[in-house]
């Protein structure tokens, strides 16, 4: 069935807006088969991280960011783009938003579950909790474009980009270097704290079979997450981004029940109003996160464990929905989530992704606080397993 829906979907997305969104969609799918098959943590990497000290997930993360640095370089360096489009790096300004949202995005995501990539891939695998949190994430995000006289002058200050300052040579290498210091930095404090190991994942013999069936290695899904990432930006000019679409889906279900979602301020930006006037798919971050979602369930079938979690305890499905809304709201405030401001803004040499980073690790310890209070539990030190 997912199998299907992908190809009718990519035939009219190619057949209806052309080739640059069909590849798009593409790429999207690609994305969700390699997020389910990795299971590529950010959430579970930040709570192994704060709670017993493990920093492999961390480390997994470097190996994604330092990749897609190097292939960011290249094509932004160079200027090279299909169909027209001219790389440009992401970059996000300095400032309250930024420093309030991802704290309130990472404790969302801790109490909902997944971060925005996670929740796309959750939902695609037919993880019945994780729809809840992927409600609460479009609710928030449509809130906070519906309020965004509240809060769009918040201090801030202009982004920081390393490659205005000493190219992107330059850039590349003091981001490298960076993380660098980070896998010595984790490797340091997983020495010192001896947390548990990750749980060993079940996975098929033989690399043919593995690869549709099985799990993949963390470190082989970010070589392929990099990749794909790249990809994006080679076809459409801008980094891979996840929460913009969730703003523009509730928007188009508020102006659906007879709202007016067009007089908002939010959507009366450069950009935006274009997004918001033209098709839902031809829009490059929702057939990206349309991918997403039918690639995982693709990945989930032909792996034969798609299934879809109905009982849901009311405490877990109160975390999904309340974290949603958080990282919703988050994303709105700090111009992205662990994709586009986290990702892509340490790829593009932004001083913005190393902050959102850095808060979102504080916003974590927050959210490890207050998953007991929803039955939700927390690696310990003397667990078998991280």
């Amino acid at each position: 069935m997912s199998g299907l829906l992908a190809v009718a979907l990519a035939a009219y997305v190619w057949s209806a807006h052309g080739a640059k969104p069909g590849v798009l969609l593409l790429l999207g799918l690609g994305l969700g088969v390699a997020l389910f098959h990795s299971r590529f943590g950010f959430t579970s990497a930040w709570r192994q991280l704060v709670a017993v000290g493990n920093g492999a997930g961390l480390r997994a993360h470097a190996l994604l960011l330092g990749t897609t640095a190097t292939l960011f370089a290249l094509l932004i360096g160079t200027g090279t783009g299909l169909f027209g489009s001219q790389p440009t790096p992401s970059a996000g300004s300095i400032g309250v938003g930024l420093f309030a949202g991802s704290v309130l995005f990472a404790i969302g995501m801790q109490l909902g579950g997944a971060c925005a990539s996670g929740t796309l891939f959750a939902v695609g695998s037919g993880q019945g909790s994780v729809v809840l949190t992927l409600g609460g994430f479009i609710a928030g995000a449509t809130l906070a474009a519906w309020q965004f006289d509240l809060w769009k002058d918040l201090p801030a200050w202009e982004p920081v980009v390393l490659s205005d300052h000493i190219g992107w040579l330059g850039s590349w290498a003091v981001t490298i270097l960076a993380l660098l210091l980070v896998v010595l930095v984790t490797r340091r404090v997983q020495a010192r704290r001896n947390p548990p190991p990750l749980g060993a994942v079940p996975s098929a013999r033989g690399l043919a079979v593995r690869a549709l069936r099985g799990s993949w290695s963390p470190a082989a899904g970010a070589l392929v997450l990099a990749v794909l990432g790249a990809g994006i930006l080679l076809v459409s000019g801008g980094a891979w981004g996840v929460t913009s679409a969730f703003s523009l889906w509730g928007s188009e279900l508020v102006g659906a029940l007879g709202g007016h979602p067009e007089n908002w301020t939010w959507w009366q930006r450069p950009g935006n109003a274009e997004m918001l006037a033209g098709p839902v798919l031809a829009d490059k971050t929702s057939l990206t996160d349309i991918g997403i979602m039918i690639g995982a369930a693709l990945a989930a079938a032909v792996g034969g464990t798609w299934a879809l979690h109905r009982r849901i305890p009311w405490r877990t499905a109160l975390a999904a929905v309340l974290g949603g809304v958080l990282m919703g709201i988050g994303a709105r405030l700090a111009g992205g989530c662990n994709i586009g401001a986290y990702l892509a803004g340490i790829a593009s040499g932004s001083l913005s992704g190393w902050l959102w980073g850095a808060f979102a690790l504080a916003g974590t310890w927050v959210g490890l606080k207050l998953r007991p209070l929803f039955g939700l539990g927390n690696p310990k030190p003397g667990d078998g397993v991280c």
